[in-house]
């Protein structure tokens, strides 16, 4: 399977990376073909510039700058995104990037403005891979962005009858070494068994 992995955390020595890590190892370990988008390592710029803002809902000038992610994108049959939750939404480096990969002719047709037809039928895996600093209690009263985030908004333009698979590491600032452990153990099972 052509696996889309994308990475969003700036310390390829935290335990983000040690994640990340295992997962690669394990999805080429199970014979998987992976593109890894590492923003950070790629410098990605996460502004979404006047002239990409005028340019959104032109299918062509939309895409400069973007082809080579386009490309991983379109090929992908599965996408797994990992980041750490940060003001309890993903880090600006990845909203940047979803603001400007979603959007006309790339993942969705908006041929009829009033209802958008997602076009990444291609994508039947979704995972998240996501750490939080507080408690899930937390994050579900301020309305657990991240999860929505990986669960409905990504979700949406996958295929109908995409698994979306959401793997979280909760209240991570008092996690213990085998909370850690546990939790890598899992995201393990999971990118192997995908």
């Amino acid at each position: 399977m052509r696996i889309l992995y994308l990475y969003a955390h700036p310390l390829p020595e935290s335990f983000h990376g040690a994640i990340r890590n295992d997962a690669l190892a394990c999805l080429k370990a199970a014979g998987h073909d992976v593109d890894l988008i590492d923003l950070y390592e790629d410098g990605f710029n996460p502004v979404l510039s006047a002239d990409r803002r005028r340019n959104y809902h032109n299918l062509t000038l939309n895409r400069a700058g973007l082809e080579d992610y386009i490309e991983k994108l379109h090929r992908a049959e599965a996408i797994v995104v990992q980041f750490p939750t940060w003001s309890f939404g993903p880090p600006v480096i990845l909203k940047g990037f979803l603001d400007q990969m979603m959007k006309p002719g790339i993942a969705f047709d908006l041929s009829n403005p009033g209802k958008a037809v997602p076009l990444l039928q291609n994508i039947r895996h979704v995972h998240g891979i996501v750490t939080y600093g507080r408690p899930r209690l937390h994050a579900f009263f301020v309305g657990d962005g991240p999860r929505h985030l990986v669960k409905r908004y990504l979700r949406w333009f996958a295929h109908p009858k995409a698994k979306v698979c959401y793997h979280a590491l909760y209240h991570m600032n008092v996690a213990t070494d085998a909370d850690r452990k546990s939790f890598m153990a899992r995201v393990r099972d999971a990118m192997t068994k995908l």
